[in-house]
């Protein structure tokens, strides 16, 4: 009778991670363990959770488990900036999606699919999209931004509103949940509205003001613990020292050209958009070529 949790002493030894065989684990994850929907992103993770600090990304044969510094729900700011730094969280999109278009693990996944065969055509209509609105912000960076700030952002705010609204209006849920999902919904409404009517030159001191805090205080808080020595940043010695010398100079890059420093940041998005188009075009096509090899019922 093993758990995960009997397993994850080396991460209070200085160990950054540890992979766990899954036949290791005889125990399902216990209910204090809770799905995690944003993460920075890691190759092969089919799920993530979270138990305080612990942080458990699941592939397919093991567990992968880090020990975050500050748990994001006591400390989300301090989480952000410390265990999320935004180029952290560029870096590791573009190496995920670089290995994710070369793993060749979807032949298993094609046969428990083997009747479902136009999967690979919505995989692949899918990542068309994407190549080509990334094409497009590479293209057209001050064009994305604006219609991302215009259009998007107030759009997304208010379908998250009105999510938030219709369950308000479900049964069998108790009288405290709906109050606490109308709250919500009407405040993103209200939030909705405000981010339509916001004219763009606001939205931009917002965002230049928001990168410039975060980057700023990821480099800081990063660099003073790279001062203390590589007992203190278990997760790298040299690559948190790199991120936070060059988020010291993205933040300020930002104070004496922010126009040049958003067209830079529009671009990435753009590259990992088509990376992420290119990526699910290959998966779509790999899964094609796995199903015609089963045999039709």
């Amino acid at each position: 009778m093993t758990r995960l949790d009997d397993l994850l002493e080396p991460l209070n030894e200085g160990i950054w991670e540890v992979a766990v065989l899954k036949e290791e684990v005889t125990e399902p994850l216990d209910p204090g363990w809770k799905k995690s929907r944003i993460n920075v992103p890691s190759p092969g993770t089919i799920a993530s959770y979270r138990k305080g600090r612990f942080h458990v990304h699941e592939t397919k044969s093991e567990w992968r488990v880090h020990l975050d510094r500050y748990d994001p729900k006591v400390h989300p700011l301090l989480h952000l900036i410390d265990d999320a730094p935004l180029l952290l969280m560029i870096s590791d999109t573009f190496m995920t999606l670089l290995i994710d278009s070369r793993r060749d693990g979807g032949k298993d996944h094609a046969a428990s699919l083997s009747a479902q065969r136009f999967i690979w055509q919505e995989e692949v209509v899918f990542g068309l999209l994407l190549v080509l609105v990334g094409i497009f912000i590479f293209e057209n960076p001050f064009i994305a931004f604006k219609n991302l700030f215009e259009l998007a952002v107030p759009l997304v705010i208010s379908v998250i509103a009105l999510v938030f609204l219709a369950r308000a209006f479900r049964t069998g849920i108790p009288e405290e949940q709906r109050s606490s999902d109308r709250a919500s919904g009407t405040g993103l409404i209200c939030a909705g509205i405000c981010a339509f009517i916001l004219p763009l030159g606001l939205w931009i001191i917002v965002v230049l003001v928001l990168l410039t805090v975060w980057m700023t205080a990821s480099a800081i808080m990063l660099l003073l613990r790279v001062m203390k020595g590589r007992s203190a940043v278990p997760e790298g010695f040299y690559s948190r020292m790199t991120t936070g010398i060059l988020s010291l100079v993205m933040a300020y890059l930002l104070l004496v050209s922010p126009k040049d420093v958003l067209s830079l940041l529009m671009t990435i998005l753009g590259v990992i958009t088509i990376l992420a188009g290119i990526t699910l075009c290959i998966n779509g096509l790999r899964l094609r070529q796995w199903m015609r090899q089963i045999p039709t019922a």
